[in-house]
């Protein structure tokens, strides 16, 4: 009577039940009608301006609210650079003039260089809100006014404006690239993993909902609360949510798969699978998500703003797979796996064939292997000492672009006139006192007060150096120091400086938070410590690992200048938190084996049929990071590469070869 009430629970519980899968269907294809028109209007809340990175009381941010009080200062400049080997001629003289005329004529005048062989002027425009559409607009008249210089004459349109509308290029139009490459690759891996001209539709249908709802989602909360969420962060959820939601299909139906084989009804075979892989499911998505809220607590509002978007993504992404993708399988039932039908009944296949031998290889010499592999990424992790300085503003673009040339050419021609200005502002009576104490700091090539009201006044102040260098950071420390406390500095150099002393803060603190969260909630899930600590040690050598193949990458493969400041905390971040997802499988697995058969050969068994649906969905969840790397932004293309890489190492290295034998060489924890 017990078992039959049991089966009856199991045969009518959500979503396994013959009424329950088409009441979900239904409700769900109802939500994604209210949610389709709210996510698409995500792009009303996304922002990439540095005031909406930054916290809001650095010094950088402070100088931007001021400055928006004082009438005027709302405008964009660009920087026109000419060049001429043999040297600048008259007639190149007047074209100059004319061009800069042609354009309103307002800015510095055409200035050449001591050498004879370059000259420079500025163009100036009003921007009143410093729209960047309008910025956009405004450089892109500048080069169309340009673009057909005298011949022998090459010219080279650059500022601050010209690379802030170059970065917002890059990022025109990436959701729609980004979600296109991420849906064709994840549909390509699927079916070549399920070989079938079926099945591999219902996982991506689950996701693409899950992507709607987690667009709008994410669009109502930042909406209510008012948050800004940066395009990288929004890309990121998107990759997120495919590859986690490919991953939990992929161990769903995998269980599924071995459930119908035993069972001949498909309701019960489903509410099997959900039991046994349900938990494992839910306790991965939480440990993620715990681990993305950790973000909340980072100063840098991109990174806050993606523990957000993380979190939405993968909490939406659970509760798809967990109803929608279990009734969509039940509404097509066995016919969807075509050709390769499970029968009820049919043996398992999992005896043999390559995991089986990994497994008996693991568990035969767990020491000597476990060593093995902890040596191969200890020499990976090496690598580390390869890891570059951060990037500047001027480094974050795969190719050059023409502003990032053009800066290059002007420090060359005009060393003094090289830096990007930056923004002092003061109180009006204290001025004259600023503007001296400004320009007697090493390091700045000239400073002057530009214009003043509400009781303010702004100093303008050209440092010497090149810009993202050195030397022109150091500048902007003399400055605030030299200025302190009657005066604020800020300007593209001061945000960068901000950015990466608010960043090194978010490491010290966002890190721990995330190892100590991980590892309260395994230790909490697995109830065995040592298995707890087994797993986060080997995770972090794994993050060590990839950060390390990472950064010779970054090197030597790709040719970068340096590392985002953020990519240590992010790679951190999915490193632990994903990594430990696949632990979670594959502990849950030797943990329903091991009171009855031993640690051993729970281990041994669990390698052997989980290992291939691991490495699957491993290789769908590298692969959909893969196509941040395809992005022409630096900071993606290095997030990207460092997570895939951690991602292929925790499936194929870390878990049957590192973390499994270890499991095995502490006897008796496993069967608690």
């Amino acid at each position: 009577m017990l078992e039959k009430a049991e089966q009856a629970r199991g045969y009518f519980a959500l979503p396994a039940g013959r009424t329950a899968k088409r009441v979900i269907i239904g409700l769900w294809l109802l939500l994604l009608a209210l949610a389709v028109p709210v996510g698409l209007n995500i792009g009303s809340v996304q922002s990439d301006d540095a005031r909406d990175r930054l916290p809001a009381d650095a010094e950088s941010t402070r100088v931007t609210e001021l400055v928006e009080r004082i009438p005027g200062g709302e405008g964009d400049q660009v920087l026109v650079v000419q060049q001429r080997q043999d040297g600048i001629t008259e007639a190149d003289r007047t074209w100059a003039t004319a061009r800069r005329d042609a354009l309103g004529g307002t800015g510095m005048p055409p200035v050449t260089s001591d050498d004879g062989r370059t000259l420079m002027y500025a163009v100036e425009r009003e921007n009143p809100g410093e729209d960047e559409e309008r910025t956009a607009a405004f450089v892109e008249e500048v080069r169309l006014a340009v673009a057909q210089p005298p011949p022998g004459l090459t010219v080279q349109v650059t500022g601050s404006s010209a690379i802030g509308a170059d970065i917002d290029a890059v990022f025109e139009g990436i959701d729609e690239t980004l979600m296109m490459v991420t849906t064709a690759v994840v549909a390509l891996l699927l079916i070549i993993t399920y070989r079938s001209p079926f099945l591999w539709l219902l996982p991506l249908a689950a996701v693409g909902v899950s992507a709607m709802v987690s667009m709008a989602a994410l669009y109502g909360i930042a909406s209510a609360a008012g948050i800004t969420v940066s395009t990288q962060s929004f890309s990121i959820m998107i990759v997120l949510v495919f590859g986690a939601g490919t991953d939990y299909a992929m161990l769903l139906v995998a269980r599924y798969r071995e459930e119908l084989r035993r069972v001949h009804d498909v309701h019960q075979a489903m509410g099997a699978a959900l039991r046994g892989a349900g938990p494992a499911v839910l306790a991965s998505a939480g440990t993620v998500t715990l681990g993305l809220l950790c973000l909340l607590a980072a100063r840098m509002n991109d990174l806050s703003g993606l523990g957000l978007a993380g979190a939405v993504g993968i909490a939406c992404t659970l509760v798809t797979m967990l109803t929608l993708f279990p009734a969509l399988l039940l509404v097509t039932g066995r016919r969807v796996f075509w050709p390769k039908v499970p029968r009820y009944g049919a043996p398992a296949t999992a005896s043999r064939g390559i995991w089986a031998r990994v497994a008996n290889h693991a568990v035969a010499k767990p020491v000597r292997t476990a060593a093995a592999s902890a040596a191969v990424l200890g020499v990976f992790a090496l690598g580390l000492t390869q890891l570059g300085g951060d990037l500047g503003e001027t480094g974050q673009f795969t190719d050059t672009p023409e502003s990032v040339a053009g800066y290059a050419t002007l420090g060359q021609a005009f060393p003094e006139q090289s830096g990007r200005p930056l923004t002092v502002v003061t109180d009006s009576a204290k001025a004259d006192d600023v503007t001296a104490l400004a320009a007697a700091v090493p390091g700045v090539a000239e400073a002057e007060p530009a214009r003043q009201g509400d009781g303010l006044t702004v100093i303008e102040v050209r440092p010497g150096a090149t810009p993202d260098t050195q030397e022109e950071f150091d500048t902007v420390s003399r400055l605030r120091a030299a200025v302190a406390p009657d005066a604020l500095v800020g300007g593209p150099a001061a945000e960068e400086l901000d950015t990466r002393e608010a960043t090194a803060a978010d490491n010290w603190l966002v890190l721990p938070l995330v190892l100590a969260v991980v590892l309260l909630v395994l230790v909490l899930l697995l109830r065995a410590v040592v298995a707890s600590l087994v797993v986060v040690g080997a995770v972090l050598l794994c993050f060590a690992a990839a950060l390390g193949i990472g950064a010779i990458a970054y090197d030597v493969l790709f040719g970068f200048a340096g590392t985002a400041a953020n990519l240590p905390a992010l790679c951190f971040v999915f490193g632990v938190a994903l990594g430990v997802d696949y632990s979670i499988f594959l502990v849950a697995r030797i943990r329903d084996d091991a009171p009855r058969l031993g640690t051993k050969e729970a281990t041994r068994r669990a390698v052997t049929s989980t290992g291939g649906v691991i490495a699957s969905a491993g290789l769908v969840l590298a692969a959909t990071f893969a196509v941040l790397a395809s992005l022409p932004f630096v900071p993606m293309v290095e997030l990207g590469f460092a997570v895939a890489a951690g991602v292929l190492l925790q499936t194929l290295v870390v878990q049957p070869l590192l973390v499994a034998p270890l499991l095995v060489a502490l006897p008796g924890k496993m069967e608690r």
